[in-house]
């Protein structure tokens, strides 16, 4: 179901291998989304399968690609940036960076049993709420929206065992980290580049993500690179070449070799796949 209120659209589908069929996911993958998903159920997410060991919630960017393998029940809630734009309003609920734009994860939140009826709680509202038709629902809707994104966002620092002595610089940094990656990726391809926005040395930027990431910051920017060069080689009509100089490698033959050695297998032979 989708409601519209002027160019706002927010919408909620049933997500599961028998309702949910491909042309309906390609329909909204511009579309930011919040997707709950059952325990056992299996979904894949850009080129992974995951299986759940709880109940989980996933936050998706715009473009990711998913597919719900062996889920029954899930639900997905979609809205566009007139809806709720999650970097304009980022100060009110402190998600971007942990629970989009994280590099670091794929920003699963595992759910207790207490948390995921909490969770199911609130979306059976948002599906209530959406056959409403007065002039309060576009508000009900967003207030609901956002008590979904700041109940998962308390429940990730928890999940993360941050201290609150030692909390908010932590989530700062990886917030900033994040967002700088994930604005700059397509341009930016070296440590230093991102040291430089930081304000710090390469080898002090190195140690600060040790403390939080078992992956080191050159990790997170080329895993980012090849992410967007498999999501045009599976699902453009783009180029090799094209795809290369999209993302600022003027030699397409350096970048055929950079995604051969990080993903295993030419970009060709990947293509093939799909």
């Amino acid at each position: 179901m989708l409601r519209e209120f002027s160019y706002k659209q927010f919408g909620n589908i049933e997500f599961s291998k028998k309702a949910t069929d491909e042309t309906i996911l390609n329909s909204i993958s511009g579309y930011i989304k919040i997707l709950f998903i059952p325990k056992k159920a299996t979904i894949q997410v850009d080129f992974q399968e995951f299986t759940m060991e709880t109940d989980a919630l996933l936050f998706i960017n715009p473009k990711v690609i998913i597919k719900p393998c062996e889920t029954i029940n899930g639900q997905l809630i979609y809205f566009n940036r007139d809806f709720y734009c999650i970097e304009i309003h980022d100060q009110e609920v402190a998600c971007d960076g942990i629970l989009y734009n994280n590099v670091f994860e794929i920003p699963f939140i595992k759910l207790d049993e207490i948390q995921s009826q909490n969770i199911q709680s609130i979306i059976q509202e948002i599906k209530t709420e959406m056959t409403n038709d007065d002039s309060s629902t576009e508000e009900m809707l967003r207030i609901l929206l956002k008590v979904v994104i700041l109940k998962s966002t308390r429940i990730w620092k928890q999940q993360h065992q941050l201290s609150e002595k030692n909390q908010h610089a932590d989530v700062q940094f990886l917030r900033k980290f994040s967002k700088l990656v994930e604005q700059n990726f397509k341009t930016h391809h070296t440590v230093a580049d991102y040291a430089e926005m930081l304000f710090i040395t390469p080898k002090n930027l190195s140690k600060k993500i040790g403390l939080i990431s078992k992956s080191t910051p050159n990790d997170m920017i080329k895993e980012r690179i090849i992410l967007e060069s498999k999501r045009l080689l599976a699902h453009t009509q783009m180029t090799v070449k094209e795809i290369a100089f999209s993302l600022n490698y003027e030699d397409d033959a350096y970048f055929i070799r950079f995604f051969t050695k990080h993903a295993g297998l030419s970009p060709v032979s990947f293509r093939k796949q799909f």
